[in-house]
């Protein structure tokens, strides 16, 4: 008995032994089908076991397809040297595959012994078909039962035991097509006791779908009380290889749908990102222009409309912009994260899309807006001094038009040609007393003058017609000057002629006259409006205004002083039966407009009274508006300082782990959100304050432009807090990183940051690695390491190390990922070991989608051994990581 063991195997001996073997036909036909299934790859079959192989050159072949290994080369003469040398090459193989053959020669297959020959070919199966099948830490006969029982337990009445009786219901067969392609074979029509369409079944669907030769037959299996096991085991490890093979496939296409799954998420990201920051600067461009529009309206109503559209961009359209380049700033990091994770390239927007690029634009529409309210409240203010200016010249220009009215006509009259001594005497100090009255309204005019001249200097929309009026009165005094100087002179050319002159009436002109234009200044101060913005304005016009009524009592006196002069003519005329011919000659002031002005004075006083104490109680309201907004200022805005380094501090710090540190944030995040409805309340008291027109507030330095600045960066700062945390999470996740490994890291980076600024300077960076075990030396090639190292964490050149860097840096030296490589190999396994693949290889082994996604960005195949469609996998695999251009 001649016996071929492996050497260092464990196989009980019946199945090494070649003296159990059967040569009959049985054997003879398994054997002869399975070495046809490998020779068929060469071009070549067998059709006699023993005659085909010996001369050898078969034999090598055989070995060469099932190995491939390239053997010896082959002796091609047909003499029996040749034949016995090719033989000895192939059992030499053998025998280098740790196969010991012992007692068999080269010989014997030569001259044809049938039982050395099918025995020698059930070595080989043995040791290339069954010895490397292993399963679960079994191989060779036992791993491909286990194999075997595996795939069939989810079966009704299939029961895999051996590799004999087992199987000869054809269950079995058909449980293992099922069960890798369950479309080929409708399991459930299967009964057990009709075996032979069973096996039939199993035989011809192997043999047409999974180019698995028949190497059994039905007949004989049926027939045959214990079927031969060992042409059973070779028939179940074509399956075992056909299968094993699919699910090979399958592993690869797996690994490129996990690869083209991430690369398809980063590019919607990518897209996404586009759209956020191409709407947002196209916001911030069209709002830009209206900020900066400085075309001033000609009424206040118009520009308080404009104040009011200006409030509801920053409550209703500014927001929402807030909270979108907030996100946007955030998914970028996201992404960014994303793809470090995933070994691909950084992600670099579009021309004028990135994050500094909006944080630039952002800036110059926050420079606008400051801009534009400032500018609106100056217009404010212009306006309303504007519009107390007009106000004011129209009260002086009337009182002067009539005072004027008549004047000219007076000035012309010629009645001091037919008027008589004393009558000549009276019209002489008449029009002394006039132009002395005229004088007296030189102020006036002048002020009405300096009014409309500084309306033109403030662009006053209606100076035209100021202008106007404003010429009419000039022209006007400078006739009335005029003609005062030719009736002065005409008076004074006659003044020789006059002889006497009633004193008392002079004395009354002279002494009416200043203290008409008294009460008539008096009365124009009483009437006045005024403005004001502090209660200390107020109280000055309050004192002011006591002053004046302190004034009264002397008046009063003046008064019935001028009362008394005219008594006292009268008292003259009717003692001496004076014969006066019409009024005064020297004024036109009578008692009784001296009484009806000074009743108007006593009067516009308590008027004057009451709107001063109306202002005082505005003032006093505006006071409490300014307070009441600086008590709920001077608390929020050390709040928001406060809780900003409190987050400061915890993005530096260490408490639990980071899921830990998330809920925290997202806690403190609520708590800073729910402190929302104060803000709100600051801006209507805000609010309020404007529409009071109050410009200025002494109680607190804070004002509402400061408090929205800091709400926004304080939620801004906790929003990229959370997310640093999340990307930290993400990256712990990703890289299987543990929890210490993390504490490690922050331990290491905050002890370096002794500035707790958050970063690194490159030596402190340098440092730390050092710290954590990283040999940098002091000499050129430490340094080299080191700039190559600065050059990952550091891609900007700004000198700095920020923590989320340092995170990526450390998960890449102490995680794996995908690498190009690794998809390249999956590739290859997809295209059967070919150089290039098949559109219909990919869309059989990839889902539809991602099918496409591979074709439409594979460029096509251009090597030696191309063929038409074909399309390189090679370079879209080192394009999926950035080594080249997809």
């Amino acid at each position: 008995q001649v016996l071929l063991q492996l050497s260092g195997g464990n196989t009980a001996p019946d199945v090494w032994a070649l003296g159990v073997i059967n040569p009959g036909a049985r054997k003879r036909g398994t054997f002869t089908a399975w070495c046809n299934s490998h020779l068929r790859k060469a071009g070549t079959q067998i059709e006699n076991i023993e005659e085909d192989f010996r001369d050898g050159l078969k034999l090598m072949l055989l070995l060469e397809v099932i190995s491939g290994e390239r053997l010896a080369k082959p002796e091609r003469g047909k003499m029996r040297v040749h034949k016995i040398s090719n033989v000895n090459k192939a059992l030499d193989f053998i025998a280098s595959k740790g196969v010991k053959l012992v007692s068999i020669g080269a010989e014997e297959i030569v001259d044809g012994n049938a039982k050395m020959t099918l025995g020698m070919i059930w070595t080989i199966i043995l040791r290339f078909a069954i010895q490397d099948i292993s399963v679960e830490e079994t191989s060779a006969k036992e791993g491909l039962l286990l194999w075997c029982q595996r795939k069939t337990a989810p079966y009704k009445n299939v029961n895999i035991q051996n590799f004999h009786i087992s199987w000869k219901d054809g269950l079995g067969f058909c449980a293992l097509i099922h069960r890798h392609r369950p479309e080929l074979i409708d399991y459930a029509k299967l009964r057990k006791d009709d075996p032979m369409t069973n096996l039939n079944t199993a035989f011809d669907v192997a043999e047409k779908y999974l180019d698995i030769p028949k190497m059994l037959d039905a007949e004989d299996i049926i027939s045959t009380l214990r079927p031969d096991e060992k042409a059973v085991m070779t028939y179940v490890s074509c399956y075992y290889h056909a299968f094993s093979g699919k699910q090979k496939a399958e592993t690869a296409a797996n690994r490129i749908c996990k690869v083209l799954a991430v690369n398809q998420e980063n590019e919607q990201l990518m897209e996404d990102y586009e759209k956020l920051a191409s709407d947002l600067l196209e916001w911030i461009r069209r709002t830009i222009p209206w900020l900066e529009n400085r075309m001033p309206e000609n009424t206040m109503q118009a520009m308080q409309q404009k104040l009011e559209d200006f409030r509801d961009y920053r409550r209703l359209h500014k927001p929402p912009k807030v909270q979108e380049k907030c996100q946007l700033e955030i998914n970028f990091n996201t992404l960014q994260t994303k793809l470090r994770l995933s070994n691909r390239p950084a992600f670099m927007p579009s021309e004028g899309k990135m994050v500094s690029d909006i944080n630039n634009a952002w800036g110059n529409l926050e420079g606008a807006e400051k801009g534009y309210e400032e500018w609106l409240l100056n217009e404010i203010r212009r306006l309303e001094r504007l519009d107390h200016l007009a106000e004011k010249f129209r009260q002086k220009a009337a009182i002067h038009e009539a005072w004027t009215e008549g004047k000219e006509d007076m000035l012309q009259k010629r009645d001091y040609e037919t008027a008589s001594l004393s009558e000549i005497k009276a019209l002489l100090k008449k029009h002394e007393a006039f132009e002395s009255d005229l004088a007296a309204h030189q102020d006036r005019v002048e002020q009405i003058a300096a009014i409309a001249q500084e309306l033109n200097e403030l662009d006053y929309y209606d100076s035209p017609s100021v202008n106007a009026r404003c010429q009419r009165i000039c022209d006007q005094w400078d006739a009335l000057g005029a003609l005062t100087q030719k009736r002065s002179e005409a008076l004074q050319r006659t003044e020789k002629l006059l002889e006497t002159i009633d004193q008392l009436y002079l004395e009354f002109a002279k002494r009416a006259a200043p203290f008409n234009n008294w009460m008539e200044g008096a009365m124009e101060d009483l009437q006045d409006t005024f403005i004001v913005h502090t209660i200390e304005e107020i109280q000055g016009l309050s004192t002011a205004h006591e002053q004046f009524k302190a004034t009264l009592p002397e008046a009063d006196k003046e008064r019935q002083a001028i009362l008394g002069i005219h008594n006292e003519i009268a008292k003259i005329v009717q003692t001496y039966h004076v014969n006066m011919a019409g009024t005064n000659p020297y004024t036109t002031i009578n008692p009784q407009e001296i009484n009806t002005k000074w009743d108007k004075v006593r009067q516009l006083v308590p008027q004057r009274d009451q709107a001063l104490i109306e202002e005082h109680a505005r003032q006093q309201n505006n006071e409490r508006l300014r307070r009441q907004f600086a008590n709920q200022a001077n608390v929020i805005g050390p709040w928001i300082q406060t809780k900003m380094e409190e987050i400061g501090r915890i993005s530096i710090e260490m408490h639990g782990t980071l899921e830990d540190q998330l809920t925290h944030l997202r806690q403190y995040e609520k708590s800073i959100v729910n402190y929302k409805p104060k803000i709100d309340q600051l801006e209507g008291d805000h609010q309020l304050i404007q529409e009071a027109l109050i410009f200025d507030n002494k109680h607190t330095n804070y004002t509402m432009e400061h408090i929205r600045v800091g709400w926004e960066q304080l939620l801004t700062t906790i929003a990229r807090t959370i997310n640093e945390i999340e990307n930290q999470i993400l990256t712990r996740d990703a890289k299987g990183i543990s929890q210490d490994q993390l504490n490690e890291f922050r331990a290491s980076f905050n002890h370096f940051d002794r500035d707790h600024s958050g970063t690194l300077g490159a030596e402190e960076f340098k440092a730390c690695l050092i710290s954590l075990g990283f040999d940098i030396a002091n000499d050129a090639q430490g340094e080299n390491e080191f700039s190559r190292i600065m050059s990952i964490v550091d891609p900007n050149r700004m000198g700095i190390v920020t923590f989320q860097a340092f995170i990526d840096f450390m998960s890449r030296e102490t995680a794996d990922t995908d690498t190009a490589d690794q998809v390249m190999a999956s590739f290859k396994v997809l295209a059967g070991d070919k150089n290039y693949i098949l559109a219909d290889e990919l869309r059989r082994e990839l889902p539809p989608d991602q099918a496409d996604y591979c074709i439409a960005r594979m460029a096509p195949y251009t090597g030696p051994d191309a063929v038409p469609g074909a399309l390189d996998y090679m370079s879209f695999s080192t394009a999926l990581y950035g080594e080249s251009d997809l």
